[in-house]
């Protein structure tokens, strides 16, 4: 049986593999001689579709490039509706992959996550403003981020400690230690994007509401030396002194913010100017220890994963249906 299987693909052949492969029960065969077996079968059935799938591809290529550009439109020209629509669709759709494929797990995290970050949202939209608000939300999404940065880290070790073969010192089977792997790095990527696209939003709608900052045009309030902007309580501590609790930043515009504040508004916030003279925050000034400039980088690989994402389902779907109404399979 093997032997008739292993022929080359191709003439008259494939007829003969997948006539015999046809007559093939699978639960009779071993794992190898099954994969020929559905190898055969696919062969057959795809034998003298080059053009077609040549044309498949050509329209994957098309409308990927044709998505970018719109999207890259999008968000110039109402970037607001692309972030609240970018947002919903980071939230909802792997949920749709996550029931089909049964992974319970994952959807509880989502559900614990969503219950908490749907209350922070609650208080950070609320007006006017309560005073304890603005520093529970940054903190909350404080967390999260370094809960996503820690749980990626220790994705990628793990993946790379499989690839490696180290798994074997620890009796682990390559595809479990895969598994974990990829299912930490899956977790920290995806909440870590969808942390700083909430924090984000939260921070326009606080800021606004406080009243230092505003997306365009000037404040509706005047900035006193002693007050931070972000979230608009008493600044204690001076800029030269070391704080029991956080210390006090000042950016090169000269304006003082409480540490968590400006913290959350630059990195988890993704706010790169100043929160009250929109002045640009020069990031590697403010933070000048090493150990926190991974952040930093961090925070872009997450910006970049958003369309991966959110948009590649879609696109991908959006393909499929084309060759769908094209007859083509």
């Amino acid at each position: 049986m093997a032997a008739v299987l292993e022929v080359e693909i191709g003439g008259p052949e494939v007829r003969e593999a997948a006539a015999v492969a046809d007559e093939v029960d699978l639960s009779d065969l071993a794992p190898e001689e099954r994969w020929r077996v559905e190898h055969a079968r696919m062969h057959a059935k795809h034998r003298g579709h080059e053009a077609m799938h040549a044309e498949m591809v050509l329209i994957l290529i098309a409308t990927l490039v044709v998505a970018q550009l719109l999207l890259v439109q999008w968000k110039q020209r109402h970037q607001r509706s692309y972030n609240m629509v970018t947002l919903f669709q980071m939230w909802i759709v792997p949920v749709y992959f996550t029931v089909k494929l049964h992974w319970w797990r994952f959807l509880g995290v989502w559900f614990l996550f969503s219950l908490v970050t749907a209350f922070i949202t609650y208080r950070a939209t609320r007006k006017p403003l309560e005073q304890t608000t603005p520093r529970l939300v940054y903190k909350w999404f404080l967390l999260l981020y370094k809960m996503s940065y820690a749980t990626g880290i220790v994705g990628y070790i793990a993946v790379m400690f499989t690839l490696f073969g180290l798994n074997l010192l620890f009796r682990i089977k390559p595809e479990d230690a895969m598994d974990f792997g990829i299912s930490l790095l899956f977790y920290g990527l995806y909440y870590g994007v969808l942390g700083r696209d909430f924090a984000e939003m939260c921070a326009d709608y606080m800021a606004s509401t406080i009243g230092f900052y505003s997306a365009s045009g000037m404040p509706t309030k005047h900035l006193s030396d002693s007050v931070c902007a972000v979230c608009g309580q008493q600044i204690f501590v001076d800029v030269n002194e070391e704080g029991i609790i956080e210390n006090t930043y000042r950016l090169s515009c000269n304006h003082v913010f409480h540490e968590f504040c400006i913290r959350g508004w630059c990195i988890v916030g993704k706010k790169q100017t100043c929160p009250y003279c929109k002045e640009k925050v020069d990031l590697k000034r403010m933070f000048s220890n090493p150990w926190e400039r991974p952040h930093v980088m961090y925070g872009q690989l997450l910006d970049w994963l958003r369309y991966l994402v959110a948009w590649q389902p879609v696109i991908i779907g959006l393909v499929q249906g084309i060759n769908y109404c094209l007859g083509l399979e």
